[in-house]
C-alpha cells in the first residue's frame, strides 16, 4: 500500500518560513520522480517544483530564490523549504510521486500566508 504523508503546513505572516515534509511508504522512494503542487482557491493544481530520482531540480519561476526542494532517499522522504513567503503562496500543497505509469498523491497540506 503506497502511502504519501505531508506535513508542516500552518499559517505563517508574510515574510515567514515554512518547511514541508513528505514521507513516503510502500514504494521504491529513491526511482521516483517527486514533486510539490499546489492548489489554491478557485485555481487549478499546478507544479512549485520537482526533484529527479539523480537530483535534478526544477521550480516553478514564482517561487524560484525562495524555496528549496530537497530529498532524503535514505528516509524516503522530500522536503520544501518555503521562505519569504507571500499570500499568493496560499494554497493546499501536495506529494506527488511519478514513475512511468505510477503516479500517486499525498492528501494535501494547507498552508496560509496572512496577517
Amino acid at each position: 500500500q503506497v502511502q504519501l504523508v505531508e506535513s508542516g503546513g500552518g499559517l505563517v505572516q508574510p515574510g515567514g518560513s515554512l518547511r514541508l515534509s513528505c514521507a513516503a511508504s510502500g514504494i521504491i522512494f529513491s526511482i521516483y520522480l517527486m514533486g510539490w503542487y499546489r492548489q489554491a482557491p478557485g485555481k487549478q493544481r499546478e507544479l512549485v517544483a520537482q526533484i529527479t530520482s539523480s537530483g535534478i531540480i526544477d521550480y516553478a519561476d514564482s517561487v524560484k530564490g525562495r524555496f528549496t526542494i530537497s530529498r532524503d532517499n535514505n528516509k524516503n522522504t522530500m522536503y520544501l523549504q518555503m521562505n519569504s513567503l507571500k499570500p499568493e503562496d496560499t494554497a493546499v500543497y501536495y506529494c506527488n510521486a511519478w514513475q512511468r505509469s505510477e503516479d500517486y498523491w499525498g492528501q494535501g497540506t494547507q498552508v496560509t500566508v496572512s496577517s
